[in-house]
Parts: C-alpha cells; sequence; structure tokens
C-alpha cells in the first residue's frame, strides 16, 4: 500500500509535473517581473519627457576630450541655409570650443529676420535664454524659447512670441530638431543652467557669416542688417567669448572684450574681414538671392525621409523641393587680361587677406561641417577646413544613432 508523502508513478517519457503552488508562485512571479518592466519603461519615459534624462556617455567623453564640464557654460549657434545648430561649451582656458553639431530637421521662412506674427519666419539675431525659458512639457517632446522677440526685434516692431527650439520635424517659425536631437540639446543646456549660468546666448544667422556669403548676398534686402550679425559672429571666433549684446537707434552695438589681447584679435579680423567683402565684390563675384517656398532641412533627414524613415510630423514637406534656389543677381566679371607677347597669359589669382597670416593660432586644422549620410541619422565630417578658434579640437558630428 502506498504512504500518501510517496510521489505519484511516473511512468517513462511522462512529464513530471510541477506542483500547483509552485505554478502559481512562477505565473504570480511573471507578472510581477512584466509589470514592473512595463513600470519602469513609463517610468523612464516620463523622466525623459519631464526633461531629466542623462546626457548621453558619448557627449560627456566629448567634454573632458575638449576641457569641458556638463556645468561650465554653453552658447549655441544656429544657420538657416545650412540647416545645422552648434552647441558650444567654455573650456578650462577660458574659450568657448565646439561641442557638436546637430542637423536642424525643419525650419520655416525666407532667410532674413522674423518681422510680424503669422509670417512663419525663424528668428536671426542674438538671443538669451533662461531657466524659465526650458519647457521640459512640450508638445514637441522637449523645448525652449528663443527669447524672441528681444530688443532689436521690438525696436523694429517684431511681434510674434513662443519662438521655439523643439522636437518632431515640424516647423512654424521655430526650429525643429527631431525628439532624439533636441533630447541631447536640452539635457546639455540644462545642465549649464543648473551649474551656475544665468542664461545662456543663442547665435542665429541666415548662414555662416564668411565674407564670401556677404559679398555674394550684397543685393539683399537685409544685407545691413546681416552685416549687423556678422560683427557679432566675427568677435565671438576671434575672441572665444560670448558677444557683448546689446541694442542702440535701433542697431546690434557689440562692447569690446575685456581682455585687450583678445579685443586685438576681434579688430584684426573685423578690418580682415571687411577688407575681404570690398576684395570679393571689385573683383567680380556674383551677386545671388536665395529663395524658399517654406524653409528648408538638413540633407541628412531629406535622405532618410526618402528611404521612408519615420523623422515624426513634418510641416509642409512639398516645400522642401523649391528649398534653396539661388537666382544670380549680378552675374561674375570675367576674370581676364589682354595678352602682351607670344604665348599663354598668366592666370589672374585674387589673391585675399588670410586669417593664419595675423594669428598663427587660427591656422590649426579642424573638421567642421556635415556630410550627408543616409541611414540611421548617422551623420559624419567632411574634409579639414580652418579653425575658427584656436585650441579647439577636431569636432565629432551629433550622432542621432541607437
Amino acid at each position: 500500500m502506498r504512504s500518501e508523502s510517496a510521489p505519484d508513478p511516473i511512468s517513462p517519457g511522462e512529464p513530471r509535473g510541477l506542483p500547483p503552488k509552485v505554478i502559481v508562485c512562477a505565473i504570480a512571479w511573471i507578472l510581477a517581473a512584466a509589470a514592473f518592466g512595463a513600470s519602469a519603461e513609463r517610468a523612464h519615459a516620463a523622466e525623459a519627457s519631464n526633461g531629466e534624462a542623462p546626457i548621453p556617455a558619448a557627449t560627456l567623453a566629448l567634454m573632458a576630450a575638449r576641457e569641458t564640464t556638463p556645468a561650465a557654460p554653453v552658447l549655441i549657434r544656429s544657420y538657416k541655409k545650412e540647416a545645422e545648430m552648434e552647441v558650444w561649451k567654455l573650456s578650462r582656458n577660458g574659450w568657448y570650443v565646439l561641442l557638436k553639431t546637430f542637423p536642424i530637421c525643419r525650419w520655416s521662412g525666407q532667410l532674413g529676420p522674423k518681422i510680424s506674427q503669422g509670417d512663419r519666419q525663424t528668428p536671426e539675431g542674438f538671443y538669451s535664454v533662461g531657466p524659465k525659458q526650458m519647457n521640459p512639457n512640450s508638445h514637441y517632446y522637449l523645448s525652449f524659447d528663443t527669447g524672441y522677440p528681444n530688443a532689436y526685434d521690438r525696436a523694429h516692431g517684431g511681434s510674434g512670441s513662443y519662438l521655439m527650439v523643439h522636437g518632431t520635424c515640424s516647423s512654424a517659425g521655430c526650429y525643429a530638431m527631431t525628439d532624439r536631437g533636441v533630447g541631447e540639446i536640452y539635457a546639455i543646456v540644462r545642465d549649464a543652467l543648473r551649474g551656475g549660468q544665468a542664461a545662456f546666448q543663442f547665435q542665429a544667422f541666415p548662414f555662416r557669416m564668411s565674407a564670401q556669403n556677404i559679398a555674394r548676398r550684397r543685393s539683399d534686402p537685409n544685407i545691413e542688417f546681416w552685416h549687423q550679425l556678422k560683427e557679432g559672429s566675427d568677435r565671438f571666433e576671434a575672441t572665444g567669448e560670448e558677444a557683448s549684446v546689446a541694442v542702440a537707434a535701433g542697431r546690434y552695438v557689440f562692447g569690446p572684450s575685456k581682455d585687450p589681447a583678445r579685443e586685438a584679435l576681434a579688430k584684426a579680423r573685423l578690418v580682415r574681414e571687411a577688407a575681404t567683402v570690398r576684395a570679393l565684390i571689385a573683383e567680380g563675384s556674383p551677386a545671388i538671392k536665395t529663395t524658399y517656398s517654406d524653409g528648408g532641412q538638413h540633407p541628412a533627414f531629406a535622405a532618410l525621409a526618402r528611404q521612408g524613415a519615420n523623422l515624426g510630423e513634418i510641416s509642409r514637406p512639398e516645400a522642401l523641393a523649391y528649398a534653396g534656389i539661388e537666382e544670380v543677381v549680378t552675374p561674375p566679371k570675367p576674370k581676364w587680361r589682354p595678352c602682351l607677347g607670344q604665348g599663354a597669359c598668366a592666370p589672374l589669382a585674387l589673391r585675399l587677406p588670410v586669417a593664419a597670416d595675423a594669428n598663427p593660432a587660427l591656422a590649426n586644422v579642424e573638421p567642421a561641417a556635415l556630410a550627408r549620410s543616409p541611414l540611421g541619422y548617422k551623420v559624419e565630417l567632411l574634409g579639414p577646413s580652418r579653425s575658427l578658434i584656436g585650441g579647439s579640437q577636431p569636432i565629432l558630428s551629433a550622432n542621432l544613432t541607437d
């Protein structure tokens, strides 16, 4: 007779069953683990949506390589035509260094300043962004208010508000960076503000403020305004410090650097750049006009969109086919001179001022632009170009991949 405590006999090949209590406990554990995982995911999503996601480890490593820290002051520069946004950090040596360049997924309007509510123009100028302008509960993931209208805009009757840098890819006067892009930018500026920076400077430009770009757009109605922006841009690039900006008589005015050596660099650059613009025009550089149906987008995102990538909401995608069309207003002058003897004539070469001649520190080589990379949001680097600020390190592009 079998004891009650003895196990039931099991025939060969028949699986042994688990006791009912063990099965119940296992099911309960699995359900609890699933609930905990879902709760953790929700908590992580809530943390990110509330603007508390940490700076990526790769970016922290890049900060260390640039000799800066998360708490160090930050400065942001944007360029419409190139559809790029740069994040700069103050290094231990007291100079701002370029940390990362992010592609802009969408901006709207034309090159030129915002004038009035509803004109779809993204702002251009010098703005200040403080903690109260940070929005962790944005409808577009995360955002910060650029500060438009500033004193210059108000002096010219500018109207409108809530011109943001935000997520997704839709713009009506804002800079749309995608959720992933704005998430990293937001984390960087958040930590700088928490580190003691009262407000960071946001420099918004129509294009990279080179002498060549200014000379080519000399017939544009906004050229006088752009000359003012160029002065502020040149001062920053020469001194490596935040531009001291004020508005007087409806114009941007820039205070001198407190460091005499840096002020000397700024003055030399201003003279040099003005001479380059004059030389380009005298030598017959063409004058152009760049038009848009409604703003533009970085080529990396255009390539992704063609492959069906999900960039979020994209505003007026049909307008992108007519973005950045250049019309020649004044054709270039032919560069020639009469031959005075037999044989081929020597070519006429334009010798422009070279920044490195006046400041050897500017001869550092530094890659500084983004190239198309259609897969995975990975934006690679083009070849080397001249560094704007001596002592800065090679630039790593914004990596928006998982």
